[in-house]
This record gives C-alpha cells, structure tokens and sequence, in this order.
C-alpha cells in the first residue's frame, strides 16, 4: 500500500471516529436531557398537607441557588426546643413533600427540620431540573442558608437523604464539613450512578459507551459540582454516617452505594450500616400494610371502569378519574401515618447520640444492622 492510499486509509478512520464520537456524544445527552431536562412536581391528590399532622407548624422561606433561581423551602417545627436541625434532601421524582412525614417525626421528636424543593421541583423555581448535580448544588445552599439565618438557633445540624438526596446529602460533606451527622438512605456514590442504572434497563452493554459521554456532559454544565462524590465527603469531613440500604433496591443497586461504603468503612467508627432486605427503593423506610391496602382497592376500582383506561383516547378520563377516586378513598390518617417506626427510631437515637455530644466523633465501635421485612 503506498503513501497516498494510507493517508487516505488514516483520513477515512479519522472521520470515522470523529463521527462516532459525535454522534455518541449526541446522543448520550439527548438521553440525559430526556430525563432530567424537564420539571417534577408531586401528584396532587396524595400529597401531603401540614394539616394532616396534628401540632405541626411549617414557616415557609425562599433562598436563592446558582443561577439566580429561588428554592422554596419549609421550616418543620413543633413547641419543643430543638436539639439540633435536620436538613432533608428529596429524591427523584418531586419535591419535599414525599418526605414531609419525616419532617414531622424529626419535629415531634425535639428537632428542626428544614425541607426544600430542588431546581426544577414543585414550589421551586426552575424550567427543568437539569441534571443529578443540582442536587448537590442546591443543598449546598440550603445548609448556608440555614447557618447563616438568624431565625434558625445555633445547633448540630444534620442531614436526612433518600435517593437523589441520600448522594446529595453525601457528597455536600465535601463543601460542609461541619456537618454534625448524615443519614443516606438508597444513594449512590457518584452523580453519573443515577444515568448509568436506568440506561443499562433500556441500552444494556451499550450502556458503557454512553458514560463517558455523560460525565464530560456533566462536568461542562456543572462545573467542581460534577466531580462530588459520596467516597469524596466522607472523607473531607468528620461527620457520623448511617448507610442504609435495601438488597432489593432495583433503581438505586446496593453496589452503587452501600457496598463500596461499607467496604471502605466497615470498621470505621464514625459509620453505621443498616443492611435491608425486601424494602425496595421508594418506600424504604415505610410500613407497607396501608399502601398495600389501599392499592388493593384501587386495582378493583381498575376492574368496574366501562372503558380501557391504557388506550391513549382515554387519558385524561382516566387521569381525571382516578384523581376522583384518590380524594375520595384515601384515608389521610393512615396515609400521613405510615412510617416505619421501629427503623425511625433508630434513625432518632443516632441523631440524638450526635446532639447530646455535640461531636462528629465517637468511641463506640461500627455496626451493621440486617433487617428482614
């Protein structure tokens, strides 16, 4: 082969390549974007309300994000004194509200806590989300926010994750060291984690081209934020960490957080873990009798409907009707009370060992709980 036709041989490939990575590039961020791209809010009809919690009160304050977007955020509190503040981090798929339970127990239980809605999510400013950073970002600014608020009283303050929270509430440790304590419930350790699940559902192997893709993506768009991990606070702060996880948990895997935590930290006694088992991912940490109940009867609502609620025509019959149904049939007593309590009481006790010493340190050594719900 002479010269000319290797240069031409070289060219072709060049182009080829660049090609591929373009149009790999592309459309990894189309994926992304596809998901993240867009604004969440919390369906209405099973939303909580303060009123559903008797003697809870909730002040509401705004506080501003990165670019300029203001967050809408709650103050949990009862008549009691605070021991310290709990700063709660949703998950993925609406604001605060799906935590607003919690909130309450933390308040009935001698605490503050401080809810607030991501870029992007219900009361919160935001044409979309944008992207799993934001979380990060955005609590970043809630703890300043709540440090450097004169309302709020000079205590530990704490932090309470799920999901996209728990990664969150880990990675934050990087920029607030001073973080008293940590609870991380189904999280991962790095943003990128949160894609790599759901595309490995729909791509499979070629779930591995689109990562870098993601990654440089996200580091153009969020900056320092991108490169956070949970591996990463953990080590630039002292704070107490209760790891807790489901086995069973297939939107956040147990290997993408838990695992390579209690690997590196097993006989670290700063770390507890809590190992579930047949917990899942969305309702965790609740006691499942009354979801189960009421789903039962909504599948045999589903079975007197006179027409096929899965055909696109019938839609918004179909959204309109089960609204109907929801605001009629659910008992918000129930559905406002249905913590697991057992777990949440371990959750109170390690929050309240950090408040009575006021330290991110301390003598006992590490546990790992297993729990077979």
């Amino acid at each position: 082969m002479n010269k000319s036709k290797v240069r031409k041989f070289v060219t072709l490939v060049m182009v080829a390549l660049v090609l591929f990575i373009g149009f790999d590039y592309g459309f990894s961020v189309y994926c992304y974007n596809n998901v993240f791209g867009k604004r969440l809010d919390t369906y209405e009809p099973t939303a909580l309300k303060v009123s559903d919690f008797e003697g809870l009160n909730a002040t509401h304050y705004e506080l501003e994000s990165d670019k300029g977007q203001m967050l809408s955020g709650y103050l949990y509190s009862t008549d009691k004194t605070p021991k310290g503040i709990v700063v709660i981090a949703h998950g993925f798929g609406a604001g605060h509200n799906f935590y607003m339970e919690s909130a309450n127990f933390f308040a009935q239980n001698g605490y503050y806590a401080f809810a607030y809605d991501v870029t992007g999510n219900d009361e919160s400013e935001g044409s979309a989300i944008g992207g799993i950073p934001q979380g990060v970002i955005d609590l970043d600014k809630a703890i300043s926010f709540v440090e450097n608020n004169d309302d709020f009283p000079d205590v530990p303050i704490m932090l309470f994750g799920h999901s996209w929270g728990a990664y969150s509430a880990c990675s934050v440790l990087e920029y607030h060291p001073e973080v008293a304590a940590v609870i991380s419930v189904s999280g991962c350790n790095k943003s990128s984690d949160v894609f790599e699940v759901g595309a490995k559902e729909q791509a499979g192997p070629l779930t591995a081209l689109m990562m870098p893709c993601i990654r440089i993506h996200e580091r153009i768009k969020f900056g320092k934020y991108a490169s956070a991990t949970a591996m990463k606070g953990f080590k630039a702060s002292d704070a107490r960490v209760m790891i807790v996880h489901s086995e069973d948990d297939n939107v956040v895997g147990i290997s993408y957080g838990y695992d390579i935590y209690y690997d590196k930290y097993k006989d670290d006694a700063r770390f507890s873990f809590m190992r579930l088992k047949d917990k899942g991912h969305s309702y965790v940490f609740d006691d499942m009798t009354y979801i189960d109940e009421f789903n039962v009867g909504f599948d045999k609502w589903l079975e007197t409907l006179d027409y096929d609620y899965a055909v696109n025509e019938n839609r918004d019959r179909f959204i309109s009707d089960k609204a109907d149904y929801i605001h009629k049939n659910l008992d918000r007593t129930r559905w406002s009370n249905k913590l697991n309590n057992e777990m949440f009481g371990e959750f109170l006790e390690f929050y309240d060992h950090e408040a009575v010493i006021q330290t991110g340190r301390i003598t006992a050594g590490w546990m790992q709980v297993v729990y077979g719900m």
